[in-house]
């Protein structure tokens, strides 16, 4: 029944775009929030170390993307709007070999630098590696809007998808949704391995872990690396989606999806597979409707809804209903006349 239920969501998440064309880069857009919310869950419900600087992979991600895709074919500082305003072109095989290379090499690079990151935060908790990773995305993108050679403040402009542009929103959109099923199943295995235990073991109590002789701070880099793999993967594909970006407003924007998936996973449930996916969903709805049809109080809206979420559901949606309805999840809880 289980794989059964898997297999309708599947068959839904490939039918929405031919069955929404409108909203198609819309449910893009609810396929990168999907993806960032798991990975942050990764680490801050799975492992218990908030981190607020996830922002950082996915604003390299999209750099990365677009050096390595730029420096196939030409010199990237003549290339970059700093330094040429000519428009340059690109073969249809320049740009897909460009962005498959340039999305793995995101991936690969956004690990790499989980592992020298997390080898320097780790050693914080609570707050202050909150805080740490926090600066880490501030600065970066500081220096990346001041760096000349990839653009600074003016972003980066990369070729358009060669070919209808219709056909593009649904070349991208399924990037999103293979990037986002693929990490979907990847955690679903992982969870239920000794991998799994471990993480949860690293949240409970950190100190008891490593006295059972578990190695928390190769668990914590490995956690924290395959997180950013996906999420660089994914600010690679953004970059070629949105075409022209920028290094505050867009790449490592902070406030915005720097804040969305920490809410994502507030409001679907910490420390689940699914809860990320709901609450991402539902901010998602929430968000679109509120961005426009509420335009200046959206942030209100957004202030309230945090609100409600940590004072009535602390434990998240997924949480909530997995106290109140035990059964639909597969969980018996006798009666207390049963129990006498």
């Amino acid at each position: 029944m289980k794989y059964l239920v898997y297999a309708a969501l599947l068959a839904i998440a490939i039918a929405a775009p031919f069955l929404f064309p409108d909203y198609r880069t819309s449910l893009a857009a609810l396929w990168i929030l999907i993806i960032v919310a798991l990975t942050w869950d990764m680490t801050g419900g799975q492992m218990g170390y908030n981190s607020l600087g996830n922002i950082f992979f996915y604003g390299t991600g999209m750099y990365v993307a677009a050096v390595i895709c730029i420096a196939l074919v030409y010199d990237v500082g003549e290339y970059t709007n700093a330094f040429s305003g000519e428009e340059q072109t690109f073969t249809s095989e320049q740009y897909f070999t460009g962005m498959l290379v340039g999305c793995l090499g995101a991936g690969v690079f956004c690990a790499l630098s989980a592992l020298v990151i997390g080898f320097l935060t780790f050693g914080l908790r609570g707050p202050y590696f909150a805080i740490g990773t926090l600066g880490v995305a501030i600065a970066a993108g500081e220096l990346v809007s001041n760096w000349e050679w990839i653009g600074g403040g003016q972003g980066i402009a990369l070729p358009v998808y060669p070919g209808d542009f219709e056909a593009g929103k649904d070349f991208f959109y399924f990037l999103f949704l293979v990037t986002g099923v693929a990490l979907i199943l990847l955690l679903g295995w992982l969870y239920r391995t000794r991998f799994g235990l471990a993480i949860n073991a690293i949240r409970d109590d950190e100190e008891k872990a490593e006295g059972m002789g578990i190695k928390t701070l190769s668990i914590k880099l490995f956690t924290w690396s395959i997180a950013a793999f996906f999420v660089g993967i994914a600010g690679g594909i953004s970059a070629f989606q949105l075409i022209h970006f920028e290094p505050l407003e867009t790449a490592y924007q902070t406030i915005n999806l720097g804040i969305f998936m920490v809410v994502c996973v507030l409001l679907g449930g910490k420390g689940t597979l699914w809860g990320p996916v709901i609450g991402a969903i539902l901010f998602h709805l929430f968000k679109e409707v509120t961005w426009n049809y509420f335009l200046g109080w959206q942030w209100v809206a957004l202030g309230a809804l945090i609100v409600v979420t940590v004072v009535f559901f602390q434990q998240g949606l997924l949480g909530w209903l997995m106290d109140k309805k035990p059964e639909w999840f597969g969980i018996r809880v006798e009666s207390r006349e049963a129990a006498k």
